[in-house]
């Protein structure tokens, strides 16, 4: 039956498979309930799935999973108890963090509390040694202090240790013999070194970022260790096992375990993955993803066919100094939940129905109103075609849970369910703005690429409200981000900080500070299986006017030869008025850090094409449904997504019924099937 790919999303809801038989390039999807409390279950069910058709475990060649368990256990707070060690004379770095508030609404905050350190005071501890600015040692590691040091700890019964010494990134050995230190007095305890998870300059980031790792490592090396387990009991043996990192690669099931934090993005990365593809499809170059699941929103913006790239980050207020796609994410989903607070106001989220007991409509005993049951009783989604007509949806549920909020605002059932809508609509109108308009973006050059179980029920509203070109909905939106970890090719980053004139060295000197960066690169690639001429090498400088705060990242050409610094130096001025609006072409510039990416090509899939069937527009509507559009209810065609050919023209209001997802074409809009099966919605009349 040929060999097959098979990745899965796990959301907060549903946890998304795609299948691609290699040999035929046949794409099928699957949706299966999350299983909060062990993925794994889920993951197996969706394997089995493909079983169930005859396909035999051996021919299951390649899986990649995009998931939330590290990120779960961060936002919830679930991580291992875990326990810091710093230089003497510096614990109060974790403490202390960067002293102010973060930038954006928060500075007007005045209830703002920045979020709760994950290792206590008490559970910090000092190492005495010492290294200088420069990486001179000036106090050697005095071992026996140290093992008294290490004493409270033990008795703690500690799970794991983050690790992270004064200027540990240009001297390590300090580190890496604390790690001998311990694993022979505390044998069994994870360790999170540093100098290994991100060895780069500014202390409190690297602090944090190797507090995180440590604090959710154990966990998704148990998680791997049980999926792998699964796996392998249900035959599935492949050497090509991959879990989707937050810089849009993948990385193999052994070397997530040992960096946890690289995956706090993984789910939402592969949506990113895909969207960059579908710049090549669709020819839309500048494009914002919208991905809204069941339980948050995501966004991210694509400008020119290429994802903004971040080198730190905040989860939930925590920085990670490591590569990540830029995504904005708020809690906006299908199963958000609305409510009316003690002072009489409509509420909306932040809290989720989830999975358990999930919407008032899917009958598992929920009872508050959630966007779902909202749509359902807008008109939007079907009682009878959820899921392909595998799920039925109650109306009658999602009636009295929108009602029980209509109630006390004394409101009509329909106008308080429009209100919700519109309410989560401005929270992620707000996430769209965030990293564009407010980034200097005009909106107007963008299209909205929807995509999760819900992004094309809001999205023709959102782009409309915001001046958007229009909205573009791929094939598999549900499965998307799915989609997209069949796209992904493995990718490892690499970093060292060295700061240096760019006046005072020379390119020779810059090719030598990347050459052990390359052979690392090189070397733990091949040990994944990859041969050299399926490995690419992407190097840059993060650079910066002599003084500032932050760095720019500037790409380095592969050949990097004499008089290529006057280029670099005049490309560096370039950036910084295209980014800041202003220049300062006399200032002298520093290299502060070097950074490698290795990447292992994987493979492409070749997608399916498309040739007309000749079926006409009208032969796709299933069924005629009243929906209610500002406070009027109009009958609407319901067409049925697959019985709509390449070159299908339609006006709204419309709503397109599909198994993974429903989209909703708004009055005044038009959508238009193209050659890969996207609908394209656009303002206006055709």
């Amino acid at each position: 039956m040929g060999q097959y790919r098979v990745t899965v999303d796990t959301g907060g809801t549903f946890s998304d498979f795609v299948y691609v038989n290699e040999a035929t390039d046949e794409v099928t999807i699957a949706k299966i309930p999350s299983t909060p409390d062990d993925p794994s279950r889920a993951i197996l069910a969706g394997v089995q799935v493909l079983l169930d058709k005859g396909v035999q475990p051996h021919d299951i060649t390649y899986f990649c999973h995009g998931t939330t368990v590290g990120t779960n256990a961060l936002l919830e707070g679930k991580g291992v108890r875990t326990a810091l060690l710093v230089t003497k004379g510096f614990r109060g770095i974790y403490e202390v963090q960067e002293q102010s508030r973060p930038h954006g609404p928060v500075i007007f905050d005045i209830m703002y509390d920045r979020p709760s350190l994950l290792v206590p005071a008490s559970l910090t501890a000092e190492v005495p040694e010492r290294v200088a600015f420069n990486g001179d040692v000036l106090e050697p590691l005095d071992e026996e202090a140290f093992r008294a040091a290490l004493r409270p700890l033990v008795r703690a019964e500690v799970k794991s240790i983050a690790v992270c010494l004064l200027f540990s990134f240009l001297h390590p050995a300090h580190e890496q013999r604390v790690r001998e230190i311990i694993a022979e007095e505390m044998p069994g305890v994870e360790i999170s070194l540093s100098s290994d998870i991100v060895p780069q300059i500014r202390e409190y980031y690297r602090l944090s970022t190797t507090v995180i790792n440590a604090y959710l490592q154990p966990i998704l090396a148990h998680y791997i260790a049980n999926l792998e387990k699964r796996l392998s009991g249900a035959g599935v043996e492949t050497k090509q096992k991959y879990i989707m990192q937050s810089n849009g690669g993948m990385s193999t099931f052994a070397a997530t375990a040992k960096k946890a934090v690289a995956t706090v993005l993984s789910g939402p990365a592969g949506g990113i993955t895909a969207s960059v593809q579908a710049c090549r499809t669709t020819g839309e170059q500048n494009l914002i993803t919208f991905d809204m699941g069941g339980t948050s929103c995501d966004v991210a913006l694509i400008k020119d066919g290429e994802p903004s790239v971040s080198h730190r980050g905040k989860i939930d207020g925590r920085d990670i100094a490591l590569p990540m796609i830029d995504i904005n994410t708020v809690s906006a989903g299908g199963g958000t939940l609305a409510r009316v607070d003690k002072f009489g106001t409509l509420e909306v989220g932040p809290e989720s129905a989830g999975a358990v007991p999930g919407p008032a409509c899917y009958g598992r005993g929920g009872t508050q109103p959630t966007i779902t049951d909202c749509n359902l009783v807008l008109g939007y989604l079907g009682e009878d075609n959820f899921l392909g007509g595998k799920m039925r949806l109650d109306k009658a549920a999602a009636q009295a849970a929108v009602a029980s909020v209509a109630k006390p605002l004394d409101m009509d059932m329909l106008d308080a369910a429009e209100g919700i809508v519109r309410i989560i609509n401005v929270k992620m109108q707000e996430a769209v703005k965030a990293i564009s308009t407010m980034r200097g973006h005009d909106l107007r050059d963008f299209m909205l690429l929807a995509f999760g179980g819900a992004g094309p029920l809001h999205a023709g509203r959102i782009a409309a409200d915001l001046g958007m070109a229009g909205v573009i909905v791929p094939l598999f939106p549900g499965v998307y981000s799915a989609m997209g970890l069949v796209m992904s090719d493995v990718k490892h980053d690499y970093v060292r900080s060295r700061m240096s004139k760019l006046a005072a060295i020379t390119e020779s000197a810059i090719e030598a500070q990347f050459e052990d960066l390359v052979e690392n690169a090189r070397a733990e690639l091949q040990g994944e299986g990859f041969a050299q001429s399926a490995i690419e090498i992407e190097r840059s400088l993060d650079m910066r006017y002599a003084g500032q705060g932050y760095e720019i990242s500037m790409p380095l050409p592969a050949v990097f030869g004499e008089g290529a610094l006057a280029h670099l130096r005049s490309a560096f001025d370039e950036a910084h008025r295209q980014m800041f609006g202003h220049t300062a072409p006399n200032e002298p510039v520093e290299i502060v850090s070097y950074r490698l990416r290795g990447i292992g090509r994987v493979a492409p899939v070749k997608l399916p094409s498309f040739e007309p069937n000749g079926l006409k527009t009208q032969d796709a509507i299933r069924e005629q449904r009243a929906m209610r559009f500002d406070g009027k209810t109009i009958t609407c065609p319901v067409y049925q997504r697959e019985k709509l050919d390449i070159g299908a023209t339609f006006t709204g209001p419309a709503v397109v019924d599909q198994l993974d997802c429903t989209t909703v074409v708004f009055p005044g809009q038009t959508a238009r099937v193209d050659a890969h099966k996207n609908i394209i919605i656009t303002m206006g009349a055709p």
